[in-house]
């Protein structure tokens, strides 16, 4: 039976959200786009899989400098949200935050039913070879495609394997271990040339 894995980016030390070394500090939650109407709206995209945690009260964090912010209202629009903060009431006033990312503490993010995690906890992980326990890499990256998410995964040397999240590849995921074991299907890695 697959995990499921829940979206985040994450941003903090080293600049992963790996639990090896440490967990990020501040998870994106979304972004925000252009002001909607006059009263301090602003279009905000959606990035998590907890919208219902963006709370009048809650509080969040703006832009590359974590500006601390209070959430005034949210509502759906479309496949978005409307979003106004405390003491931003005007358009001119939320325009500022135009292009700029929605972060919460990771500390504050929801905790997930065994068997559950969130996608940046994946990074950092060994990969490992099911078949000879060779080490593979370091999972440096997810991709989440429309079918299923890629893991990148980058080796001492050479290129980056790319690993797609289905279970006849991705066999098992040990945090406690700090590996992923994973099964490679003929064509999924280039054959070094002797």
């Amino acid at each position: 039976m697959s995990k499921k894995r829940y979206r985040t980016h994450s941003v903090g030390k080293h600049n992963s959200g790996s639990p090896f070394p440490g967990e990020p500090e501040f998870l994106a939650v979304g972004k925000l786009h252009r002001p909607h109407g006059l009263t301090g709206e602003i279009i905000m995209s959606v990035w998590t899989d907890f919208p219902e945690r963006l709370t009048p009260g809650t509080k969040v964090f703006l832009g590359k400098d974590y500006k601390i912010v209070k959430i005034h209202s949210v509502r759906w629009h479309r496949n978005d949200i409307l979003i106004s903060f405390e003491n931003y009431e005007t358009r001119e006033a939320v325009g500022v935050f135009r292009n700029q990312e929605v972060f919460v503490r990771a500390d504050d993010r929801p905790p997930l039913k065994d068997g559950f995690y969130y996608l940046h906890q994946l990074l950092g992980l060994r990969v490992v070879e099911d078949s000879n326990k060779k080490l593979l890499g370091f999972l440096v990256e997810v991709l989440e495609t429309g079918a299923n998410n890629v893991f990148i995964i980058r080796p001492e040397s050479g290129k980056d394997i790319l690993l797609p999240d289905i279970d006849s590849v991705i066999l098992n995921i040990n945090f406690e271990e700090g590996e992923m074991i994973v099964h490679l299907i003929p064509g999924l890695v280039e054959e070094k040339k002797s």
